[in-house]
C-alpha cells in the first residue's frame, strides 16, 4: 500500500517522518544504489540483523522497498527501493514546504561508459543498453553482454519497438568485455552476479535482481507480456540512473 506523502500542516509529511530515522535513512541509500540482501544490508550498516529486518518492513508497507526471491538461490531475496515513488514523495514533501520545490530541475547526463549484463544476452540486458541509449539521447557509452550468450529474443525486439527503438544487437560474451573499462557495471539478474568478474579502473557495480521474462510464459504460453513488465521496470530505473551518473562524475571532479 502507498501512503500520502502530504499531511495536515501539524507535522511533516509521512514521507519525510519515515526517512528520519537514521536506520532506515542508511537502509534507503543503500538501496537506492542496488539491490541488496538482507545480510549485505546488515554487513553495510553493521545493525543487528532483527532491526534492519524491522525498518526493512516499515519501509515496504510504505510501499517504498519491493522484494523478490533471487533467482540464482530460492531461499534468498532482494530488496529493491522504488525510485519512482520516492521521487513523488519527495516532490510532494517539497510542495508541502513551498510550491516552487515541488518539481525540482534534473540534471543532464554526465558522459559515462555503463556495462549491463544477463546470462543470456538476450532480453534484459540488450533491452538495458537500447533503453540507457535511447533515454540519455547517446550522451552515455552503454554496451552488454552476457555469461552464456544466446541469439537475441523475438519479444525483447517487440517491445523495445513498443518505446520507439529499433533493437539490433549480437549477442556478446562477457570474457570479451572483462578487460574494457567502464564506469558503471550493472548486473540484472542473481546468476550472472555471481560470475561476474573484476574489471579494470574500479567500476561502480550495482545490481538490479529482475528475473528472466524468457522463463515466465502466460497461462497461453506467451512470454510478451513478462518482457514488457521487465522493459518498464529497467526504464523506471533507467531514468534515475543518468542522475546518479551526473552526480557521480561531479563528485569524482570536486
Amino acid at each position: 500500500m502507498y501512503f500520502q506523502a502530504v499531511l495536515s500542516s501539524d507535522g511533516p509529511p509521512s514521507f519525510v517522518r519515515l526517512l528520519a530515522d537514521p536506520v532506515r535513512w542508511r537502509l534507503a541509500r543503500e538501496l537506492a544504489g542496488s539491490d541488496r540482501r538482507v545480510r549485505e544490508l546488515v554487513a553495510a550498516l553493521e545493525q543487528p540483523q532483527n532491526l534492519v529486518s524491522y525498518h526493512l518492513r516499515q519501509l515496504r508497507a510504505a510501499g517504498l522497498v519491493t522484494a523478490r526471491r533471487s533467482s540464482y538461490d530460492g531461499r534468498d531475496s532482494y530488496y529493491h527501493l522504488d525510485l519512482a515513488r520516492c521521487a513523488d514523495a519527495w516532490a510532494e514533501a517539497g510542495a508541502a514546504l513551498h510550491p516552487a520545490l515541488g518539481s525540482p530541475a534534473r540534471r543532464r547526463p554526465a558522459r559515462a561508459r555503463v556495462l549491463f549484463l544477463c546470462t543470456g544476452n538476450s532480453g534484459r540486458s540488450p533491452l538495458a543498453e537500447a533503453l540507457l541509449r535511447h533515454r540519455s539521447r547517446g550522451a552515455v557509452e552503454v554496451a552488454s553482454a552476457g555469461s552464456h550468450p544466446k541469439p537475441l529474443h523475438p519479444n525483447a525486439v517487440r517491445v523495445a519497438a513498443e518505446y520507439g527503438i529499433t533493437l539490433e544487437h549480437e549477442p556478446t560474451h562477457l570474457d570479451s568485455v572483462r578487460h574494457k573499462r567502464f564506469d558503471w557495471v550493472v548486473s540484472l539478474c542473481d546468476r550472472v552476479r555471481e560470475v561476474r568478474p573484476e574489471f579494470p579502473g574500479r567500476p561502480v557495480t550495482i545490481h538490479w535482481s529482475l528475473p528472466d521474462p524468457a522463463r515466465e510464459p502466460d497461462p497461453a504460453g506467451d512470454t510478451l507480456p513478462a518482457f514488457q513488465r521487465t522493459a518498464a521496470e529497467l526504464d523506471t530505473r533507467i531514468r534515475f540512473l543518468p542522475l546518479s551518473l551526473a552526480t557521480e562524475a561531479e563528485e569524482s571532479r570536486s
